[in-house]
């Protein structure tokens, strides 16, 4: 009997433990007092205007939803603009995600107007660019909706963000499979739009099989130019050009790198490659893609000699520079160098893989501010000066890499909150749109 007196003295000594540091732990944090403003647009009246009016919520995740049970919407600095598709009876929501506790506020509100002058509404990218053509980033299951609807206002031209690439066009060996490709060109010749081939040739988009490809070297060549060239016949026409190989260069070394195609097909697969693609095709415009050609000039030489090369066989129309850069670097210098290298040889210049890091310090940590998106703006209209300013010869096409800030392939690569790209992630255009558009007056 007394060890039983014991036992239970110590569950629940453990029990009462437990609730006093939850006490402890609730106490301790700051509370939260939920509470906004939602209005609807003088200026369109299916536009509404949401501010989150909280208090104590500092550095804790916030997010809208606009309809219920609708779309996460994050709440960034400043008011959120969402626009309705039709009148109606909607429930807005705001919810702030503390440690400890959640906190929801609802409140619903009257749409009933039509839709009139929008004070966000903007020149499209792809008519204020007269000389050159305006690109975006697209995947198969994201052509419908919202996302056909921006980019087929602000865009004219599209690149496959990773399905035309050889690990999903030729998955085994004999066994293609063009499905996400096929619907991504359908898409774009049935609104009008070029398509920039993204990429042939790729190490990081190897497919197992041919990494490990059993056969002779002599046989994966032919593999090789069997795989090139079924891929560009079958667009033939409806693709306007192709990264025919990309990011060969190792860094570092500034060699090429040591993949299965330069080791199974010697120090000249690139030179091979694009012969096979300009046999396939020879009226679709070939280019050779890499990114830190800004940043590093030891990689920017590299790349030029082997583009001197191919140049030399009659191959290549133009270069890719990825432009996945930072708000405070690189500088217009450096941006500039390699448009002068690629003016000075007569070859097209193609700002490809463009975005704009907001916070590659790690400096800001629940949202864009005011003063940094100001920062990225000011970015952007550099960019798109620099490259308004090539001589029309030259000029092919700015590429942006990512439509929303949710979207961008960034958060993921460097684990860190980031807001990259020109729109935010209710499809809103953010000031770095404004940028896009301010470099081309």
């Amino acid at each position: 009997m007394k060890k039983t007196k014991i036992y239970l003295a110590f569950v629940l000594a453990v029990i009462f433990a437990g609730c006093s540091s939850d006490d402890n732990s609730a106490a301790a944090e700051k509370p939260v007092v939920i509470n906004f403003e939602v209005s609807v647009s003088a200026g369109n009246g299916l536009r509404v205007i949401a501010d989150n009016k909280s208090t104590g919520a500092s550095g804790f995740e916030a997010y809208w939803q606009f309809t219920e049970g609708g779309e996460k919407v994050l709440d960034g600095p400043g008011p959120e603009y969402y626009l309705y598709d039709g009148p109606g009876e909607y429930q807005v929501t705001l919810t702030i995600e503390a440690p400890a506790k959640t906190y929801t506020d609802t409140k619903n509100i009257t749409i009933d107007g039509e839709a009139g002058p929008d004070p966000q509404a903007k020149k499209a990218l792809k008519e204020a660019a007269t000389t050159f053509s305006v690109g975006m980033i697209v995947q198969a299951n994201r052509l419908g909706g919202k996302h056909d609807e921006v980019i087929s206002k602000d865009f004219n031209s599209i690149t496959s963000e990773y399905e035309m690439k050889m690990n999903i066009m030729y998955p085994s060996e004999g066994n293609y499979n063009f499905d996400a490709a096929d619907a991504i060109v359908d898409f774009a010749v049935s609104r009008g739009m070029d398509v920039h081939g993204h990429a042939l040739i790729w190490h990081n988009a190897t497919p197992s099989w041919v990494e490990n490809f059993s056969g002779t070297d002599a046989e994966f060549e032919a593999m090789v130019e069997d795989y090139i060239t079924t891929t560009v016949t079958r667009y033939k026409g409806k693709v306007r050009s192709w990264d025919v190989v990309n990011e060969a260069i190792e860094d570092g070394s500034n060699n090429l790198r040591n993949s299965v195609f330069k080791q199974k097909m010697g120090d000249d697969f690139i030179a091979k490659c694009f012969q096979f693609a300009k046999n396939a095709d020879p009226d679709v415009l070939l280019f050779y893609n890499d990114y830190n050609l800004t940043f590093d000039s030891g990689k920017q030489n590299a790349m030029f000699a082997i583009v001197d090369d191919l140049k030399s066989q009659g191959l290549i129309d133009g270069v890719g520079a990825q432009m996945h850069i930072s708000y405070n670097g690189p500088s217009s210098t450096q941006i500039q160098s390699v448009v002068d290298g690629t003016v000075s040889r007569d070859l097209l210049m193609h700002f490809s893989e463009l975005d704009i890091r907001a916070n590659p310090d790690n400096d800001l940590t629940t949202a864009l501010t005011d003063s940094r998106a100001i920062e990225q703006q000011a970015k952007y209209k550099e960019v798109v000066e620099i490259y308004n300013a090539i001589p029309q010869d030259s000029k092919f096409a700015l590429t942006v890499w990512g439509l929303r800030d949710n979207e961008s392939w960034l958060l993921d690569f460097w684990g860190n909150p980031d807001w990259p790209l020109l729109y935010d992630s209710a499809f809103n255009t953010k000031k770095a749109h404004d940028g896009f558009l301010e470099g081309l007056e």
